[in-house]
């Protein structure tokens, strides 16, 4: 018996209702859109083609890669070079040279042939030169042009990840030379706060703090002036409460950010923001060792060479966690989330140059667009009617719902919208009437049987439903696969694809159901316009 339960009856009203409120900032006038609560003034944005936007380029500092990864290298060569009980003085990165070198001075000049192996058994990409006992070690160019390439892709894919972590934006990313990124970002009225973003390496290591030395409070007539560090120690600020201390680091990184895994905003015990970290195996390892090791002894979580925290190990933990909080603001704690979640940058960026964008297509572009997309909805709804009289109206009325809903899907991901995207919405109308077309196609053949018009339309959509969740499903599975593995506008993509999906499936097995049923139910029809 063709039925729909009161409490499916108010699910799919309800949920019409809420897509024609939230598709309606986008036909709304900016004043009545001030009118609106915050969380209804989300709106669809034009791509970069359509409405123009903000054009950065980036500049990749592939020489501080360079320099750290020699700093890296400093203490294991002294710890070796006192173990071999080779004299030297002056062991330091130069960091005023073009390409940066480890370098230093042996007392012992017939110590070079030793000081060479060593340094070979460290690390056998330096080439070593020794000069009148001056050694100078910096690493091969071939490496370095390696390792250039990789940074860059790596830049690139840790910026699409902090500006559209969803997929929807379609920023435009690209690599320009040897150490430059465009990047082109539709219809973005605030730059800075991208800059903000993209701009912070957002490197965080837990180092353990020197319990023989004490914090240094900033000097109030000089606040940037940094303590001395000591051997194997460095000051690194800590903001407290407005007040910056200095805090005695060790060098040593006991756990790296590159073995985190997820980062979200959760509330600490004083429900204050806080955002709580996830390790891998081996950073949930290296983090218990760490907690069993220093019991009852601080540590600090640096980020960016600042110390975020300097907590205290009060038991060991073994579930792979932490928490980091430090009086934050809902929207620092996001943005904090979002950084780590995203990833470190590989190297510091730095902006060169800004400018905006005008519309390479614009008013004419859309215009086009909604020509097109207004005659492919008066096409099909035009074949519908003729083809299925009445029951053809029910489905034209789900097909102006199902745009009404991809319209408030679109708007609530904060998608952006592409000429592409507006020949995806005109394809998205043809599509969203094939489930119709398959069960007003089995309603007919139910009815030559001879069954009665009620049990027509209840068999009709029960023996096309598997046939039509079949073929949508094996879309779904390939807008995973899309999301999945591919990055930017194939995300974007993919999000779109399965929305539409979603929509399609809901109009047509819930929606047009529904209306029908209340038809038969208010005209007691003894035949089918159909």
């Amino acid at each position: 018996m063709l039925a729909i339960p009161r409490w499916k009856f108010w699910i799919i009203i309800g949920t019409c209702l809420l897509g024609f409120l939230f598709a309606l900032p986008n036909v709304s006038s900016p004043a009545m859109l001030s009118l609106m609560p915050s969380w209804l003034q989300s709106k669809i944005n034009l791509g970069l083609e359509l409405q123009g936007g903000s054009h950065l380029q980036l500049e990749v500092d592939l020489q501080a890669v360079a320099r750290e990864s020699l700093n890296q290298l400093v203490d294991d060569v002294r710890a070796n070079l006192r173990k071999e009980q080779i004299g030297y003085t002056g062991l330091a990165v130069d960091k005023k040279a073009e390409t940066p070198v480890l370098e230093m001075k042996l007392r012992n000049q017939e110590d070079a042939k030793r000081v060479k192996e060593l340094l070979a058994k460290i690390d056998n990409t330096l080439t070593v030169t020794v000069t009148n006992g001056h050694v100078v070690a910096k690493i091969e160019q071939a490496v370095f042009d390696q390792r250039k390439k990789k940074l860059i892709e790596q830049s690139i894919e840790v910026i699409r990840r902090r500006i559209d972590e969803s997929g929807t934006k379609e920023p435009i990313l690209q690599r320009q030379g040897d150490d430059r990124i465009i990047l082109q970002l539709p219809g973005v009225e605030d730059p800075g706060e991208v800059k903000r973003r993209i701009g912070k390496t957002a490197k965080m290591t837990f180092r353990l703090v020197d319990p023989t030395l004490s914090p240094v409070a900033a000097d109030p007539a000089n606040p940037g002036k940094v303590p001395a560090s000591a051997p194997g120690v460095d000051y690194l600020p800590e903001d407290r409460n407005g007040q910056i201390v200095y805090i005695p680091v060790k060098k040593q990184v006991m756990v790296s950010g590159e073995t985190l895994v997820n980062a979200q905003v959760t509330y600490d015990q004083n429900g204050q923001p806080a955002v709580s970290l996830k390790f891998n195996s081996i950073g949930g390892a290296k983090f218990a060792n760490m907690s069993r090791d220093n019991l009852k002894k601080q540590f600090a979580i640096v980020l960016d060479n600042q110390v975020i925290s300097a907590p205290v190990f009060q038991s060991v933990i073994n579930d792979g966690g932490g928490q980091i909080s430090g009086h934050f603001e809902l929207k620092t704690a996001n943005d904090l989330a979002l950084l780590l979640r995203a990833g470190a940058l590989p190297a510091p960026l730095k902006i060169i140059e800004e400018k905006t964008v005008g519309p390479s297509l614009g008013a004419d572009s859309i215009r086009a667009g909604q020509t097109a997309v207004v005659l492919a909805f008066v096409l099909v709804s035009l074949f519908m009617f003729l083809s299925y009289s009445t029951f053809g109206l029910f489905a034209n009325i789900a097909l102006t719902c199902n745009l009404v809903f991809l319209f408030a899907g679109l708007s609530l991901l904060q998608a952006t919208l592409t000429l592409p995207g507006i020949a995806g919405i005109a394809l998205t109308i043809g599509m969203a009437v094939d489930a119709n077309v398959l069960i007003y196609e089995r309603i007919k053949e139910e009815l030559r049987s001879g069954v009665k018009p009620v049990t027509a339309v209840d068999a009709g959509y029960k023996r096309a439903m598997m046939t039509i969740i079949d073929s949508n499903l094996t879309t779904l599975f390939g807008a995973a696969v899309l999301f999945e593995f591919g990055s930017g506008p194939i995300r974007g993509f993919a999000v779109t694809l399965a929305l539409g999906i979603l929509i399609s499936l809901f109009t047509s097995l819930s929606l047009s159901r529904l209306i029908i049923v209340t038809w038969l139910r208010n005209r007691k029809a003894t035949t089918l316009p159909i």
